[in-house]
């Protein structure tokens, strides 16, 4: 349990120098994963050790995977047991607050001979599962939910995996990289092709990540723009190095930050740069960002590039709905990049933040109301109107939400008044370094005295 903490921050003149955000969570908890289904050892460089990903790793031992951290040299090894080589665990696995964590799990082990109980702490025990346990149970899994959950499909649950899965055909109503990899993983095992499509394509960290161990994998877009993965089951996975890039999600605060701040003037190396994950980097460039891309390679199977943005005026603009995929968790410090603009941005179909760790669509519409910015909520939609001036003078309730959290403290660098957030603790779960990398660079975050 994180201990309870309050942090402020105040107008900042500009963030200036080498900003180096951590490891990318999403791909940090799959490479957990996915080495730990493998045969051999897999060395994993640059992983994110943050709350959530700790929680992976620590699932993955009670399943009976071996992985040794050595921090001296960054390097996290797995020694994989194969498809089929989990164990049943003695304890609950509790993933903490980490919703990617505990529904990867579901997935891997829904293919598997073996049954564990899953929980979470309050917020994620509060956040839908059956989306992902439905199509589960079709593959032959055995989901079991509390009496009183079971409607709402709500942690706690407990899953005996099919063996062999069945092969499924699965077409989903959202994009979402969650469902998709949990399928995926229990189709490992299956005996035949298992198939998802999409509305559009989603993250495809776990696609790229399969066949980098030798699965195979094929995605294509439909006659009628949906996207298609077909994955071979009966699998044999090979044990691979990974490096992780740098979570192009955290990189998003100080990129935002560095826009909206006068006379900043940064760089962020080795971020990634999926197509999947650079919606908002597309977005703040038509917003009118000053924000290049240099030294693009690949890392580990990803493409990378280094970041450089300096402060900008940006302008209102209407951000098209089927972007929402790629830059989903960003959301919440775009609309603090909105707040900043001249005119009005306009975010449609982004429904699917109503049930991430909170409603970021809700939380965000009352902070902003709060710190003096306009802003209109609907069921699928925010729309945000530019301020000369924030006036800030607040305490934000982050809910919880780490994102939520650090969005309001980037609101407070531009602010007139001081802006206070409660429960940044969770901020832990995906950057824990956010606060002090932040404040090396300028900006004036702190604990105020009580």
């Amino acid at each position: 349990m994180l201990k309870k903490q309050t942090l402020a921050s105040s107008f900042t003149s500009g963030l200036n120098g080498i900003l180096t955000v951590p490891g990318d969570k999403s791909i940090s908890h799959r490479s957990l994963i996915i080495a730990g289904m493998a045969i051999g050892q897999t060395e994993i460089r640059g992983l994110l050790r943050s709350e959530d990903v700790l929680s992976t790793l620590c699932a993955m031992r009670q399943l009976g995977v071996t992985i040794e951290d050595d921090l001296d040299k960054n390097v996290i090894a797995v020694k994989g047991v194969g498809i089929c080589g989990f164990n049943s665990p003695e304890k609950p696995l509790d993933l903490g607050n980490s919703g990617t964590g505990v529904r990867l799990l579901m997935g891997a082990i829904a293919g598997q001979p073996l049954t564990a109980r899953l929980t979470g702490d309050a917020s994620l025990s509060a956040r839908p599962m059956k989306r992902i346990t439905d199509p589960l149970q079709q593959m032959g899994a055995q989901i079991g939910y509390l009496p009183k959950n079971e409607g709402k499909g709500l942690l706690p649950v407990t899953i005996t995996g099919a063996n062999p899965a069945l092969p499924l055909s699965y077409s989903t109503q959202v994009a979402s990289a969650q469902i998709k990899s949990a399928i995926m993983l229990a189709g490992l095992n299956a005996r035949g092709v298992t198939i998802i499509s999409e509305p559009h394509i989603s993250r495809d960290h776990t696609e790229s990540m399969l066949r980098h161990f030798g699965v195979e994998v094929e995605q294509r877009f439909l006659t009628d723009g949906r996207h298609q993965v077909t994955l071979a089951g009966e699998a044999n996975l090979k044990a691979k190095n990974i490096l992780v890039p740098r979570d192009p999600s955290s990189a998003a605060f100080a990129i935002v930050a560095a826009l909206i701040t006068p006379e900043s003037d940064i760089t962020l190396p080795a971020v990634g740069m999926n197509p999947q994950r650079i919606g908002l980097i597309t977005t703040l460039i038509e917003m009118g960002a000053d924000l290049d891309i240099a030294n693009e390679r690949l890392e580990g199977g990803e493409p990378v590039g280094d970041i450089h943005v300096r402060s900008s005026k940006l302008n209102g603009i209407e951000v098209p709905a089927i972007r929402a995929a790629s830059m989903i968790d960003e959301y919440p410090i775009l609309s603090v990049a909105a707040s900043c603009a001249q005119g009005r941005t306009y975010m449609p179909g982004i429904a699917e933040l109503r049930v991430k760790e909170t409603d970021r669509i809700a939380e965000m519409a009352r902070g902003l109301e709060a710190c003096g910015v306009s802003v209109d909520e609907q069921p699928d939609s925010l729309t945000v109107d530019g301020q000369k001036q924030i006036t800030g003078g607040t305490t934000i309730a982050s809910q919880h939400d780490h994102r939520i959290a650090m969005s309001f403290l980037v609101l407070g660098m531009v602010s007139q008044q001081t802006v206070s957030v409660m429960n940044t603790e969770t901020i832990a779960t995906s950057f824990p370094q956010f606060a002090s990398l932040m404040n090396g660079a300028g900006a004036n975050i702190y604990a105020p005295e009580v």
